[in-house]
């Protein structure tokens, strides 16, 4: 597997992307420097003004779940 996806997010950028995983039920949305630093990287797109992942967020998103546990242990 190649190291293609491997980006280094802060925390707010990985809780920001986590949250992308599941479309906004309750209209809370990250904050806007958080989605247009990763609209920069290729992980999201804002279409209609809703962001939304794209697969390769969903791939960083995935490979980087053991960083994850890594910041809250």
């Amino acid at each position: 597997m190649s190291n293609d996806v491997d980006f280094d997010l802060s925390p707010d950028q990985w809780e920001a992307l986590r949250r992308l995983r599941n479309p906004v039920s309750n209209g809370r949305h990250s904050k806007a420097y958080l989605i247009e630093g990763l609209v920069k990287l290729g992980l999201v797109v804002v279409s209609d003004g809703v962001p939304t992942m794209t697969p390769t967020g969903r791939k960083v998103l995935v490979r980087g779940s053991c960083r994850l546990l890594d910041l809250v242990a």
